[in-house]
């Protein structure tokens, strides 16, 4: 229904991690700049930090282009939820082996280990993305400590970047933290680069970005704290509240009305938003209410 009322060629915002729905807002450029500095410096270890949705896997699979674009070759790999045992097998699938290579009668971590050796004998850096470090299996930790640890030469162009929630990057053994070269924040939009998001991500399917005005941007930016993924969520649900009403474009009075009553969490209490608590206790209920779309998710 929201492509059809609108005439988008697809959904603006897809809850997927693919290239074309990245926005390079300015803590995005500031983080991708520091990461390509810490590859190519041969640095050991970088890890990004930033609370929940505000995209750091996203940016982990702008970042895995951009570096390969520098000549690295670079694997992407979430820890999050793999069990004990399965971490070393699923980052060698992700490398480009060989036949032979693979089917060799040696352990996992010899075939990781000739695989640095060889893209090191050729000066070829290696950098392995690992997201949700934080929630990494204790074999995956005591791996990842021994190749930013290791003084061997095989190591020694491999550079580790992991991705952390601020509230958990504590469960990062000490030790770990230590060896990063640098701790990379990543903060969330401000207005302006949640008005340009709306307005690029709306371009980018055939819309007109006056759909979602300056000021109904600023009262998104406002209620979900500038968090990319919220914004998203939250901008998705007004655009079919406004074709379920017949509007030209969605109003912020309409952002304020999906907040409360379509939006998938307790909205004003939420701990991860950043809502103005002074402006949210003297928003009265309206009476209006956002009319039921039968077929939003169709």
């Amino acid at each position: 229904m929201v492509r059809d009322n609108w005439n988008f060629t697809a959904n603006p915002f897809e809850a997927t991690l693919t290239p074309a729905s990245f926005y390079c807002g300015k803590p995005q450029e500031e983080a991708l700049a520091r990461l390509e500095w810490i590859c190519q410096e041969r640095q050991r270890l970088a890890i990004v930090v930033g609370v929940e949705g505000v995209g750091k896997s996203h940016l982990s699979t702008t970042a895995l282009r951009r570096v390969s674009g520098l000549g690295a070759e670079t694997v992407l790999l979430s820890l999050r939820g793999i069990p004990e045992g399965e971490w070393l097998p699923l980052l060698l699938e992700r490398f480009p082996l060989d036949y032979a290579s693979r089917c060799e009668s040696i352990t996992n971590w010899q075939k990781l280990e000739n695989r640095l050796r060889e893209n090191r004998l050729m000066e070829r850096p290696t950098v392995i993305l690992v997201d949700d470090i934080d929630h990494a299996p204790a074999d995956a930790v005591a791996g990842i400590e021994r190749l930013v640890n290791s003084a061997e030469p095989r190591f020694s162009w491999t550079t580790v970047v992991g991705t952390a929630t601020a509230s958990s990057v504590e469960n990062i053994p000490h030790s770990l933290r230590n060896q990063a070269a640098m701790r990379v924040h990543l903060d969330p939009w401000d207005t302006d680069d949640v008005y340009a998001f709306l307005s690029a991500a709306i371009t980018r399917v055939g819309g007109d970005p006056a759909i979602i005005p300056s000021a109904t941007a600023d009262t998104v930016a406002r209620f979900v704290g500038g968090l990319p993924r919220l914004v998203s969520r939250l901008a998705h649900l007004s655009l079919a509240a406004a074709a379920g009403d017949g509007l030209a474009h969605v109003d912020s009075s309409t952002v304020e009305r999906v907040w409360r009553e379509l939006y998938p969490v307790s909205a004003p209490h939420d701990s991860i938003t950043r809502t103005d608590g002074a402006h949210d206790a003297g928003l009265e209920r309206t009476g209006g209410r956002v009319r039921a779309v039968r077929k939003l998710f169709e």
